[in-house]
């Protein structure tokens, strides 16, 4: 998983990729004797980084003896695997058919006006990223968001525009320091 002959990286991405690469071995070695190793693997991936790199793909696939294309192909059917990093702030929106019946098709449509994305992408400054979740067991509530950051997760109810556009900035307001 190192890089190849010519690659130009300076220290402090090669310090990153160094990580990424000892975190995907220490995952595979952990899991890839357990029987179906391949999902494990891939949540543990995803669990310490976020997302699973492309250069896990071919380390995953020499440890259990099965081509790239079937490890790809195992990424890309499961939508709960990302393959680029998140946002710092993940939106999950519910379209279930309850958070459906109370408004999450108009909300759905603000987000993403206001944000200027669809569902599994992120902003171009790295803020958020959208996904689609099929229910999060607050049905009596909808439409329902779940944000999900370094300090946790939080599902919200009864989100409308408005609660929508003041969580976004709250979520991106700076403290800054004047001195």
């Amino acid at each position: 998983m190192s890089d190849s002959p010519g690659t130009d990286r300076d220290s402090a991405g090669n310090r990153d990729a160094d990580q990424i690469d000892n975190t995907i071995t220490e995952v595979i070695d952990t899991l890839k004797h357990q029987p179906g190793a391949l999902l494990p693997i891939l949540h543990g991936i995803q669990a310490r980084l976020g997302y699973v790199p492309a250069a896990a793909v071919p380390a995953i696939a020499r440890a259990l003896k099965q081509t790239r294309a079937e490890i790809h192909g195992v990424i890309s059917f499961y939508h709960d695997f990302r393959e680029r990093p998140p946002g710092r702030h993940l939106l999950r929106l519910c379209r279930a058919e309850a958070c459906q019946a109370r408004g999450a098709g108009v909300l759905e449509a603000h987000v993403k006006q206001v944000l200027g994305l669809d569902y599994h992408q992120t902003t171009a400054d790295g803020e958020f990223s959208l996904e689609p979740v099929y229910c999060l067991g607050n049905c009596a509530c909808g439409p329902s968001l779940r944000i999900d950051n370094h300090s946790g997760s939080s599902i919200l109810g009864r989100v409308d525009a408005e609660r929508f556009d003041q969580l976004v900035e709250a979520l991106t307001r700076v403290a800054v320091e004047v001195r």
